[in-house]
């Protein structure tokens, strides 16, 4: 029964992927239509129009292979070896510097929905 649940829950993530490339398309909005569908998706859990529990499974059976769309973007960086060959050192601190401030926004976020939610029960 849980395949099934998961099914339609991926179901229902699609379509607001596919609502949202359709809007893209059809008002000529300069975002991608991924994100539009994720704004749907978001607003409309955030509104409470659509329930966490309908997409909750589908969402943890995608977050499960979430690793493998990093292989892309790795593969990319060995076929440029030869320009982080020359100014690889300069892009150290630049990358350590965008992960703390990335790690850091995501601290404070999480805790201001935690505090959030604590004070709304």
């Amino acid at each position: 029964m849980k395949i099934i649940y998961t099914f339609f829950h991926l179901l229902a993530i699609t379509g607001f992927y596919l609502l949202g490339e359709k809007l893209q398309e059809f008002l000529h909005i300069p975002l991608p239509g991924s994100i539009i569908g994720f704004l749907l998706l978001f607003t409309a859990l955030m509104l409470k129009i659509y329930r966490l529990e309908w997409i909750e499974s589908g969402a943890h059976f995608i977050l499960a292979f979430l690793p493998l769309y990093f292989i892309p973007a790795t593969v990319g960086v060995i076929e440029y070896g030869e320009l982080f060959s020359g100014k690889g050192i300069l892009l150290l601190p630049i990358v350590m510097v965008s992960t703390f401030l990335t790690l850091a926004s995501a601290g404070w976020v999480s805790q201001y929905a935690a505090e959030r939610k604590e004070r709304s029960e």
